[in-house]
């Protein structure tokens, strides 16, 4: 048991290392974006609104300017922001094989 946190600082059940972003577990300004790809955002964000977030998310708390950049730089990777939040929804069909 504690592998996870010796090997990497922490675990989903355990807080976040110390100088890093309660919500993320990443180091960043306050007036940046969440990492969206930390599956520790992710699963708190789950946790709190039942769904998995977008990069829109990840940046609601941020000013239109940082906003903008972000969503600049992020297009620019091939990473589409302005999905609509319905976009994070996955359906998936199952189809059971009677043998």
């Amino acid at each position: 048991m504690g592998y996870l946190k010796e090997l990497h600082g922490m675990t989903l059940l355990g807080g976040v290392p110390d100088g890093t972003c309660p919500e993320c577990a990443v180091k960043h300004e306050p007036d940046q974006p969440h990492n969206g790809d930390s599956l520790t955002y992710q699963y708190k964000f789950y946790d709190q609104h039942g769904r998995w977030p977008t990069w829109k998310d990840a940046m609601a708390h941020c000013q239109e300017d940082v906003k903008k950049h972000w969503t600049q730089a992020l297009t620019e990777r091939g990473i589409e922001i302005e999905k609509a939040d319905s976009g994070s929804e996955i359906e998936i069909e199952v189809g059971l094989k009677n043998e």
